[in-house]
């Protein structure tokens, strides 16, 4: 089953069938407000708003783990991300969708960003924090029935602490360390899916340019919601598209990753009081 993760302004869409509000309690806390199990066109899927129903939630204060976590037990197998992100390059223009596949950390660690630690010992890989078959499987659905907007893959997404937009600075700094786009919300959402073995496809829908030319307009609040009205109905016909296909997930390695083959500990020594969660992750 896919799982979405709705971002700002992805928080719902026009077209659900509701059938099942799901728990939001778990190990880790709760998890955002709007989740539930829907249906588009006959497909089931769960359907989570990263930021809660109503956007209570600023990109720090998600419980990341929370949401990773209520989506693997109520039977995701893989995720689709949708985010509004900032552009850090002429070409990629307001209502472009962007789909990175590499990432740069600037958060402040404020952030529980791991189901490791407190006597659970692992190590898991994110040279390739997304998953490169779904990815695949995207571009090949595109090259068959191309979308009315511009798409662009192979890109880097450099995630920042927010609440705040970037200085001029910074902005610059993020271009020269070879980012393409940049978002607040990303991080540690793909790393927290790669360790409960969730092939993970994110597809970030360009909003503004961020603050880095002083010849286009800076970033305002205004603007980002004028934009994102319209990204909402194209991440929903993208979306559509996708469930018309077989799941991208299928043959993905994602699932044989993460914590199933990443904790660096005898199976004897693991903490009895985490068994349960674990066992649910390393399904």
């Amino acid at each position: 089953m896919y799982a979405v993760i709705g971002g700002s302004g992805f928080e719902k869409f026009e077209g659900f069938e509701v059938l099942e509000l799901l728990e939001t309690s778990t190990p880790f806390g709760e998890a955002s407000s709007g989740f539930k199990r829907v249906k588009v066109d006959g497909k089931e899927f769960l359907f989570l708003s990263r930021h809660g129903e109503h956007h209570e939630f600023l990109p720090s204060e998600i419980n990341y783990r929370a949401n990773i976590f209520a989506l693997k037990k109520h039977g995701a197998k893989g995720v689709v991300s949708f985010s509004a992100v900032g552009s850090l390059a002429k070409e990629l223009a307001p209502g472009d969708l962007v789909v990175p596949h590499q990432y740069i950390d600037r958060t402040k660690g404020l952030r529980s960003h791991t189901f490791l630690g407190n006597g659970l010992i692992g190590h898991i890989s994110l040279a390739h924090p997304i998953c490169s078959f779904m990815e695949s499987q995207l571009k090949e659905m595109l090259q068959k029935s191309p979308l009315d907007f511009k798409v662009h893959f192979s890109k880097t997404y450099v995630c920042i602490e927010g609440p705040y937009f970037s200085t001029k600075a910074e902005s610059l700094s993020y271009r020269q360390q070879g980012a393409d786009i940049i978002g607040m919300s990303h991080f540690p959402e793909y790393a927290l899916a790669r360790e409960a073995g969730l092939p993970y496809l994110p597809c970030c829908f360009v909003t503004d340019y961020d603050g880095w030319d002083d010849s286009i307009p800076h970033v305002t609040v205004e603007e980002v919601v004028k934009v994102m009205k319209g990204n909402n109905a194209k991440a929903f016909q993208l979306f559509k598209n996708i469930l018309s296909q077989k799941e991208f997930w299928i043959d993905s390695l994602s699932p044989e990753g993460g914590l199933r083959n990443g904790l660096f500990m005898s199976p004897d020594l693991i903490p009895k009081d985490k068994k349960p969660w674990l066992e649910i992750l390393m399904r």
